[in-house]
């Protein structure tokens, strides 16, 4: 196994130093992430995905739980040279591709830096070779050209497409991509989505891409994890979690561009059913339930766990089905909760 966790928790503590509020931002995460595998990690805006992005990247200290990688504990992970070591093994490209380059440097600059900093084995010569090579992996070319280039002077895929190259040069293992094209056009978020499965094939590194839309996910993902209020809610291949979704919260998450139809609908929604998941001092229960039609009243009182509904799906609701039964769809059930 790459990449696992086991019971990953992070809680923020909210107001001053004697209050008692606390934001679950992530509760009880257990994921795996094989090698050459691009895992897809969803859910609406809040749910705690990019929260997880930050604990594995270690920007983040868990409250409580472990991080494994390629069979080393994270915690065990002390001297500035095993840091170091994780962070080229695992780099991040965020979501605002501006945010990891300096505009009064050369784009250069930050692929440099990081081949300074991490790959020190290398001469001038290798830097300049290993710099071409990422650009050209990316699909920046002619990578003697782009090189030069000003952040100011490239298209906002481009810019992104440097991101991947930063990352790129450390050699790494699994890049950790934070909604890489929720910032892009819509025409050219595909050739990024593109680039990530070439990157897969032809580098042999994991992705772990963070999204919040259905589509980009089935596009590139081998396995698809939804996340809801903190929660781990729903896994499996990419194809049967999103052609059979078992938990509701699926509903909630764009497809691709929203149809005006659904516009509507969802603006005639009652209050309780667009409001966001209550992860402050959260109470026992499922954090869905109060904008889930399907409630019961076991969903108030237990907290649901991710169970089997198939050989190779998952998921955390009391009233999911067995993917046998996954072509009659859910109905709403009668609760005195409504």
């Amino acid at each position: 196994m790459l990449l696992e966790t086991d019971g990953l928790t992070r809680h923020f503590q909210l107001g001053g130093l004697f209050s008692q509020r606390t934001l679950h931002a992530v509760d009880d995460l257990s994921i795996t992430i094989r090698p050459g595998e691009i895992v897809a990690l969803v859910g609406e805006s809040g749910s705690g995905k990019s929260t997880v992005a930050r604990l594995l990247a270690r920007l983040y200290t868990p409250t409580r739980g472990s991080i494994v990688f390629r069979g080393r504990p994270l915690q065990s992970l002390r001297s500035r040279r095993d840091v170091l070591w994780y962070r080229s093994q695992v780099p991040m490209v965020s979501q605002d591709p501006n945010s990891s380059l300096n505009p009064v440097f050369r784009v250069s600059h930050g692929v440099a830096r990081n081949l300074r900093l991490h790959r020190r084995e290398l001469d001038a010569r290798g830097h300049r070779d290993e710099m071409l090579r990422v650009f050209d992996a990316v699909g920046l070319t002619p990578a003697t050209e782009m090189l030069h280039k000003f952040p100011y002077e490239m298209s906002g895929g481009q810019r992104q497409r440097v991101g991947f190259g930063q990352a790129l040069a450390l050699r790494p293992r699994l890049i950790l991509a934070d909604e890489p094209v929720s910032m892009l056009d819509v025409s050219i978020r595909a050739g990024l989505l593109n680039l990530m499965a070439e990157l897969r094939e032809r580098e042999q590194v994991s992705i772990l891409h963070i999204t919040h839309a259905l589509a980009s996910a089935r596009y590139v993902a081998d396995r698809v994890l939804v996340m809801y209020g903190g929660h781990l809610v729903e896994s499996g291949p990419t194809e049967v979690v999103l052609s059979r979704p078992k938990h509701p919260c699926r509903q909630l998450l764009p497809s691709a561009v929203p149809d005006p139809r659904e516009i509507v609908a969802l603006a005639a929604e009652s209050q309780d059913a667009r409001e966001p998941p209550k992860v402050i001092n959260p109470s026992e229960g499922c954090r869905f339930r109060w904008r889930c039609p399907m409630a019961v009243e076991e969903c108030h009182r237990v907290t649901p766990r991710l169970r089997p509904v198939g050989s190779v799906h998952e998921a955390a609701c009391h009233v999911a089905t067995p993917d046998t039964d996954a072509a009659a769809p859910l109905e709403p059930a009668t609760s005195s909760h409504g």
